[in-house]
């Protein structure tokens, strides 16, 4: 006879797992199973399971082994679900990572904009939801878009602290035949290189299937405003948009806002063209503010001061600047003043040019005022080389056109910021411009003037600001660690030189876009070092010095073991010095990070920086004003500003002190004006953000250690033999794990301590998305048991699933489990961590004959169980609509008797 089934009768079926029977049809049963998911099945594919309460009233119970090990995976599987706390990352966890993750990954198709401070650790973010969402099966094809510079660097993190392996995108690999965007499923990719139509790429592109996930790294360089849009914005809007190649987005950026709300809103609108449309937040004040209350529904930020460890405590304090004041020498001073007067003659001549002609004239002055406020030997380098071009008189119509097409790159690099692929790839356009140029004059006459520049520049045999260095390393800096930045690699060669002439060849690294140094002294060939070797021999203490031009201002961490940096120069925009803290003020800084800047007062750099230095303590003081709670907004502030305003500062500042004040309070009077602030303190008050009173509650205090006990009791289910030592657990894999290649017969060492280094070419850490742990986790949670009993048990522990049963929402959390403890009237409620916590502090040890109390009464305190949850499930924040409560398991603690 056909078994008839009722509705909510639990069920397993071979493929789809344990669910719960919706309706009885005849021949076939339709089950809505605990991924999900709805099927209509065989009867004969179905297999009744039994129920709490026939097995309550059954003689014999289960065994507390298979309960717990059931119980643990299905609590970690919840937990993970949500936070992704147990992901194989090779870093600590922070709350407020996890809570990013939380949120994003938590609705699909998810749709975010992540502004967090530098330092928050935004690869670390991208791996959780990543690796949350990979290791579900919710995505496959994930894409990432960042600067060329860090193309290499997310491929490498992801790999090393996540275990994700992304393809790396090159032309050479993209072409008809190929099929690149549909046979590669994990990529990541130049932007600026994307954004080109090459060759037929956009169609390919646009025909392939489409990105589960889509992240753009540096995502403020998507500019639009109301007449056009650059060549990003629109290839991402048309990815998006247009041909629906993207199902879900997340964007990271520090400065999202650069000043203009049209540009702003136009960026949100990639993300949710249903929410924001720029022409609407300009159209009046009313409708901004519309538009800005719609932020937090998009838009996340965490700041360094807001930011805890697991137990609450800040993990960042405010970085020191002090300054060290040096003056020129005689030789300096002459060679400063000829240059002054050079420029100021250039300036002039340039002033009966042609636009163009004008344009790049003073650019090229500009580029020269900007190396020698770095150092002489910078400057110097670029006018030996000018003069010897001047001298080859070089006149061929292929080299004209590639000298135009330098000049038109730098000139959109310098006054169209959004274009600049790295801050570091325009300073060497800077430092190489005066030789591209050589056939267009600076000046009447040019030859002499740079003949008599070179040889002033000539008797300048010691730079004071180099002394001046020296002197701080033997004195404040005594001892320890240092990082130094400039922004040019002639100025990077100087201080190399003498910093191995006083402690040695071994004593330093460099870092710079082309990896390679030239001009240091003692050394007749360039050195070469790559970025991440250089990061790693400094990190690792190998040498004392690091000297990086600013292609180690972003994406590179330097903190294990260093606190003191020194700014060689300044640069002309202050983002730049907020991007080169960034790489020592940052999470695992065990030390208050000291900055010291260089300074001449006799220059008018220094005034210039001075004057803004003010302006911008000014700006934070007024923040500070009308924040409830003030945090650290000097990047947004410089990141609403254009570097354009920087570049006209300092390029056309007068030297004379009596002008400087009033012409300086003009030319700056909206940075960081009443605009601006109010723009900050909107965004800010608007967006969501990490809040460690609200998420504590919420956040779960567990991490790998408690995966532990959980794996312990599956191999001792499977009669395993386990060997522990300090180096971790050793066994034979069970041979019902053994269902694909990657998992291997048997473990050595295995562990699950993030921070540890392995020194086995094997990865031994454990952790969900370990294939051999998601076996694990897989067979407990088909383990057909749920009531048993234990003697060390105190109390009563009642174990729900909920679900929702709304499906037609896409959601990424589809259940969650939650314990009830205690008894009638004195019941409180366990969230998924804590439910875990208690059952890794439990030994199984069952005898049914120990309890006292029936079956019935049992179960009647059951229904109460739920009850109480049902009343009180607003604790657990859940994203369900309509949840549903079932009762999947009860440990009953046995009395002491003696049988």
């Amino acid at each position: 006879m056909t078994r008839i089934f009722k509705k909510g009768d639990r069920v397993t079926h071979a493929i789809f797992g344990t669910g719960e029977v919706r309706l009885d049809d005849e021949g076939t049963v339709i089950v809505r199973f605990d991924s999900g998911d709805i099927h209509e099945c065989p009867k004969h594919e179905i297999k009744l399971l039994q129920s709490l309460q026939e097995a309550l009233l059954s003689s014999e119970w289960h065994d507390s082994t298979e309960v717990l090990a059931k119980i643990q995976a299905l609590a970690i599987r919840s937990i993970n679900d949500v936070w992704g706390v147990f992901s194989l990352a090779r870093i600590d966890l922070l709350p407020h990572q996890l809570w990013v993750c939380r949120r994003v990954v938590q609705e699909m198709p998810t749709r975010w904009l992540v502004a967090d401070d530098v330092g928050l650790g935004k690869t670390i973010e991208a791996g959780l939801i990543l690796w949350t969402l990979l290791n579900k099966g919710v995505v496959k094809r994930i894409l990432i878009l960042c600067p060329a510079s860090l193309v290499e660097q997310w491929q490498y993190r992801l790999r090393t602290m996540f275990d994700i392996r992304l393809t790396k995108y090159t032309t050479e690999a993209d072409t008809p035949k190929s099929d690149f965007w549909n046979t590669s499923h994990q990529v990541v990719a130049s932007l600026p290189t994307l954004r080109k139509d090459s060759r037929g790429r956009h169609k390919r592109m646009f025909e392939a299937e489409p990105w589960d996930l889509l992240i753009i790294d540096e995502a403020h360089h998507l500019n639009a405003d109301e007449k056009e849009m650059t060549l990003g914005y629109s290839f991402i809007d048309r990815l998006i948009n247009e041909f629906k190649r993207v199902k879900s987005a997340v964007f990271f950026s520090g400065t999202p806002h650069r000043g203009k709300h049209y540009q702003f809103f136009a960026l949100l609108k990639l993300l949710r063209d249903d929410l924001f449309n720029p022409k609407l937040a300009v159209s009046s004040e009313i409708n901004l503010q519309t538009q800005m209350r719609l932020l937090r529904q998009v838009m996340l930020r965490n700041n360094k001061q807001s930011v805890t460890d697991m137990k609450g405590k800040k993990l960042f304090s405010p970085h020191t600047v002090s300054s060290e004041t040096y003056s020129y020498s005689e030789s300096e001073a002459e060679f400063y003043e000829k240059l002054t007067d050079f420029i100021l003659t250039g300036k002039a001549y340039a002033s009966g040019l042609d636009d163009f002609n004008q344009r790049a004239v003073m650019l090229i002055l500009i580029c020269m005022q900007k190396l020698a406020s770095s150092s002489v030997a910078a400057i110097r380098r670029a006018l030996e080389r000018r003069l010897q071009r001047n001298r080859e008189n070089l006149k061929k119509l292929e080299v004209a056109q590639q000298q135009k097409q330098k000049i038109d790159r730098t000139l959109i690099s310098q006054f169209e910021e959004e274009d600049i692929q790295t801050s570091d790839e325009l300073s060497q356009l800077e430092e190489e411009i005066l030789a591209l140029t050589e056939n267009l004059r600076l000046v009447e006459n040019e030859i002499p003037w740079l003949e008599d520049l070179i040889t002033a520049a000539q008797k300048v045999e010691t730079e004071t600001k180099i002394t001046a260095i020296l002197n701080i390393l033997e004195t404040r800096f005594a001892d320890r660690q240092v990082l130094f930045f400039t922004e040019y690699k002639a100025t990077q060669s100087l201080l190399m030189s003498a910093l191995i002439s006083q402690y040695g060849d071994g004593c330093i690294t460099f870092i710079n876009g082309e990896e390679k140094a030239e001009g240091v002294k003692g050394h007749k060939t360039p050195l070469f070092e790559k970025r991440e070797n250089a990061a790693k021999k400094f990190n690792e203490r190998e040498v004392r010095f690091l000297v990086s031009t600013e292609a180690g201002g972003e994406g590179i961490d330097l903190q294990e073991n260093c606190y003191s940096l020194i700014h060689i120069d300044l640069p002309w925009n202050p983002m730049r010095l907020h991007q080169r803290v960034g790489r020592l003020n940052r999470y695992g800084q065990k030390h208050i990070v000291e900055v010291i800047t260089l300074r001449n007062p006799d220059t008018v750099e220094t005034r210039i920086w001075d004057k803004l230095n003010q302006k911008i303590e000014n700006i934070m003081q007024s923040l500070d004003a009308v924040m409830a709670e003030p945090e650290d907004l000097l990047e947004l502030v410089l990141g609403m500003t254009s570097p354009k305003l920087f570049q006209e500062i300092f390029s056309e500042a007068n030297g004379k002190k009596e002008d400087l004040n009033q012409w300086f309070d003009l030319k700056t009077a909206k940075f960081g004006g009443k605009d601006a602030i109010a723009t900050v303190r909107e965004m800010v008050g608007s967006c969501d953000k990490f809040d460690f009173q609200q998420a504590s509650p919420l956040l779960p205090q567990v991490d790998l250690p408690d995966l532990q006990p959980f794996l312990i009791n599956m191999l001792h289910i499977n009669k395993r033999r386990i060997t522990q030592t300090p180096e971790g657990l050793s066994f034979i894999t069970p041979d019902d794990w053994l269902v694909e290649p990657a998992i291997q017969k048997r473990y050595e060492n295995m562990h699950f301590e993030r921070s540890r280094r392995d020194k086995s070419t094997m990865p031994s850490l454990l952790g969900v998305g370990h294939r051999l742990f998601g076996q694990a986790l897989q067979q407990a949670i088909d383990l057909p048991v749920g009531v048993t009993c234990l003697i060390n048990l105190e109390h009563p522990l009642f174990v729900f699933r909920i679900a929702d049963r709304v499906t037609s929402k896409q959601i990424n959390v589809r259940q969650a489990i939650a314990a009830i403890t205690g008894r009638s009237n004195q019941f409180a409620l366990l969230k998924d961590w804590q439910l875990l916590q208690q059952l890794n502090q439990l030994s199984s040890n069952t005898n049914s004959d120990l309890v006292n109390e029936s079956g019935e009464f049992i179960y009647q305190q059951l229904d109460q169980a739920e009850i109480f949850l049902r009343a009180n499930l607003h604790i657990l924040d859940l994203p369900f609509q309509i949840p549903t409560l079932q009762a999947i398991a009860i440990f009953y603690p046995a009395c002491n008797k003696i049988i």
